[in-house]
């Protein structure tokens, strides 16, 4: 363990959590049953508050969140929020113990994950490549899915906290960028199966077919998708309150389009989809769940789905 990694009272290893969120929250308070010591911060104080009211600790800063922390696990949107996060004012690459390893979970191009690893890593600090998958659930109760990449090192000094947040951790390469990769394979069949599932349940509404007798069929059928089963409760209850936000999808389907392009790859479906996340962002929807395609759907056709509330 590094120096300075432990609480003064030298027993529970300190984690530092960057994000409170939903995801983030969950992966903290998930640290705490563990047996951890852990450090968060946010810069919204309604999201510290809730982190408090779990028994966690929270920092005035992130880097004074992170300058006694052995794991480091960022849960920020993006990788520019990474970016700064790392190396703008304030930024903790220089407030991390040497030999400590910051953990970034945000979704991200591989190349980018390669280059804020290889910066990182230039420090004397470790770089984990480590996007995931599981939604707050499954944050919350500490069985999330990780696609990481990295060094042994990295891998080494993360690993007794990946071990409280998650159900399985997929090694996937020695460097960084892997992970990434791995992730946007999963944003590309998830964006576009939620697409699908959307256009499919606005049909059926237009059709003037019963909504829930034809998710009792599909969810028994072959045409069933892990997306429709989870997702079309939310049409059905008109619920549209985000646990997963359209604008997730604008960003990365667009990360999907732009990886694309550059290996002169085609992703019509996919492209597709993304139009259908770009309207409903321009209709005001960008912050509504991303069930909220099938209300695009069906103001497009004049089907009629349950009242939102």
């Amino acid at each position: 363990m590094v120096d300075g990694a432990t609480h003064a009272s030298g027993t529970a290893p300190v984690v530092a959590v960057l994000g409170l969120g939903s995801m983030g929250l969950g992966m903290a308070t998930s640290l705490l049953r563990g047996g951890h010591s852990v450090v968060g911060y946010d810069p919204f104080p309604a999201s510290v508050e809730r982190f408090e009211a779990a028994g966690g600790t929270v920092a005035p800063s992130a880097a004074e969140a992170v300058d006694q922390a052995g794991t480091v696990i960022s849960v920020v949107v993006n990788a520019a929020q990474t970016e700064s996060l790392l190396f703008g004012e304030g930024g903790v690459a220089a407030a991390m113990p040497e030999g400590s390893v910051f953990v970034s979970c945000a979704t991200m191009d591989p190349e980018i994950a390669r280059r804020l690893s290889a910066s990182l890593e230039a420090t004397g600090r470790h770089y984990l490549d480590a996007p995931m998958s599981g939604g707050p659930v499954r944050a919350a109760a500490g069985e999330l899915t990780m696609m990481a990449s990295g060094s042994p090192e990295a891998f080494a000094a993360a690993r007794p906290a990946l071990d409280a947040v998650t159900a399985t951790v997929y090694e996937l390469d020695d460097a960084a960028g892997a992970g990434a990769a791995f992730k946007m394979i999963n944003q590309l069949l998830a964006g576009v199966h939620i697409a699908a599932a959307c256009e499919a349940i606005a049909f059926a509404a237009r059709q003037g077919l019963d909504l829930r007798k034809v998710y009792e069929v599909i969810t028994a059928s072959a045409g069933n998708s892990w997306m429709f089963e989870n997702r079309m409760p939310h049409v059905l209850d008109g619920d549209y309150a985000p646990k997963s936000a359209v604008d997730i999808f604008v960003k990365d389907l667009g990360i999907v389009q732009d990886m694309a392009r550059s290996a002169r790859f085609p992703v019509p479906v996919s492209a597709a989809a993304l139009q259908m996340f770009l309207a409903a962002s321009g209709a005001g929807m960008g912050r509504d769940d991303d069930a909220s395609l099938a209300r695009i759907y069906a103001g497009l056709s004049g089907a009629t789905l349950p009242d939102a509330r």
